[in-house]
């Protein structure tokens, strides 16, 4: 097992500034499984200092060396995946098959991309008249990245940005962090220079803004909450750099008259309850016609009840528990809530699950027939909760799916693609799914409104970590 007493800086496993750690809790059992440091800005110091003079010697290391390294990087991850997707399960309490998955085949997908992206692109420029434009890194990105997937989050950031040239100083969630304790060793194995890739831990207040108010700090990559982004667009904002920001959602799934509704459901719960609720781009508002809502509620009652809910690390788990103590809570206090409203439940709620008492586990809820103004339809939950809301018309519904201040992603079942697509392209949202499509890695993905700028992900996440500079021939 790595060390996790250590953070990594310049090429080197070090002792943190720090002596105050924080405890990482399997979700599933409340047992306490690894300490980490809780870095200081002395720590984020050294880090980017360490960053800034690997920057430019990574930046002139030719392409296919880069691509070299990326793919080394991707056999280190392969070569320990069934031990990533058991941490990512001890530590998240994403059930195993999942994490092998998301957890694990994601960040692989992540880093096998760009290693392919940039050697197929060798030294390429675009011309434009008589200019010669050429695509150059920033220099020092600081990435930080959230608990509810993070190995992945983490790639999708680390990946593009080695790739492009840029040296990175990495943090992670403290809830979750064990996955990129691993993936750091990984880096270290594939031989990357000093500096190129540093670890620090802590927490947002202290290591997150140290890296996003650092001046040293070309860029920062930011996933997470829209309170904690606005934080650190601020701590950027003096210096001027690049901020690129995933955050919440609250997203739509709007389905038309005339679907299949079992099979559309089928399709629509996951999309709802993936990782226990706890994915950003989760569709958490069911949008419903009037003349359908009493079939949709008896679909639902009976295919949330089904639902197998349990110890993550069995094969047979759908649904395991929310990844902390805060997080189990804050869920349950919305739930409890909008119950003492008089919100109409429809099946799960804030009692706990039976024979799950211990660990954080909440019940797949559902509540239906939800006025637009509720707190459960307008706030980011990020847990086990779907909000069934009706509408009488086709214009009724796109204003109740663009009524939030997000747009991260939406989802639209209709009869025929044609009027689900026409639909989706009224929808204020960076990712629309057409009638159940699948999860495409390697397209962009990134938010309008307050669900954050920039994008992540294949080509265009690429781009994200690259600067544009035109030569005037």
């Amino acid at each position: 097992m790595p060390d996790y007493s250590k953070i990594f800086i310049d090429g080197r496993w070090v002792a943190p500034d720090a002596t105050s750690s924080a405890e990482v809790v399997n979700p599933a059992t409340e047992e306490v499984i690894a300490h980490v440091p809780m870095g200081s800005r002395r720590d984020v110091d050294q880090a980017v200092a360490a960053a800034r003079n690997a920057s430019e010697g990574w930046a002139r290391t030719p392409v296919k060396e880069r691509a070299a390294a990326m793919a080394r990087i991707v056999a280190g991850l392969q070569e320990r995946a069934e031990e990533l997707a058991a941490l990512a399960t001890d530590d998240v309490g994403t059930p195993i098959g999942l994490s092998r998955l998301a957890h694990v085949g994601l960040p692989l997908n992540n880093f096998a991309f760009v290693a392919q992206a940039i050697a197929e692109s060798a030294e390429s420029f675009e011309q434009i008249g008589s200019s010669r434009v050429v695509r150059e890194p920033f220099g020092v990105v600081g990435a930080i990245s959230p608990w509810n997937y993070p190995l992945h989050q983490s790639t999708a950031k680390v990946a593009p940005a080695l790739a492009a040239g840029n040296t990175v100083v990495l943090k992670p969630s403290e809830v979750a962090p064990l996955t990129i304790w691993a993936l750091t060793e990984v880096i270290e194995a594939a031989g990357l220079p000093p500096g190129v890739f540093n670890l620090v831990s802590g927490d947002g207040p202290v290591v997150g803004q140290a890296i996003a108010a650092h001046p040293q700090v070309d860029l920062v990559s930011f996933t997470g909450s829209t309170a904690a982004g606005v934080k650190v667009s601020q701590a950027a904002a003096p210096t001027i750099k690049k901020v690129s920001l995933e955050l919440g959602g609250k997203s739509p799934a709007i389905v038309l008259p005339g679907t299949d509704l079992p099979t559309t459901l089928s399709q629509v719960l996951p999309a709802a309850f993936l990782n226990s609720g706890q994915t950003c781009f989760a569709l958490t508002r069911l949008l419903v016609h009037a003349d359908e809502i009493d079939q949709v509620e008896d679909l639902l009652a009976a295919e949330v009840a089904a639902m197998r809910l349990g110890d993550p690390r069995e094969e047979s788990t759908q649904y395991g528990p929310l990844a902390s103590r805060a997080q189990r809570d804050r869920v349950l206090a919305y739930i409890s809530s909008a119950v003492d409203e008089g919100q109409r439940l429809l099946v799960g709620g804030p009692q706990t699950p039976t024979g799950l008492e211990r660990g954080f586990y909440v019940q797949p809820t559902v509540f239906t027939r939800v006025p637009p103004n509720a707190p459960i339809a307008r706030e980011e939950i990020f847990g086990p909760v779907l909000v069934v809301q009706v509408y009488r018309s086709l214009e009724e519904a796109v204003a109740l799916a663009n009524d939030t201040p997000f747009g991260l992603a939406a989802g639209v079942w209709a009869p025929e693609q044609a009027l689900a697509l026409a639909v989706g392209g009224r929808i204020r949202a960076g990712q629309v799914q057409i009638n159940g499509g699948g999860f495409n890695p390697n397209a962009p993905f990134g938010g309008y409104k307050q669900s954050g700028n920039g994008r992540e992900y294949g080509r265009y996440g690429l781009e994200e970590f690259q600067e544009i500079k035109s030569f005037q021939l």
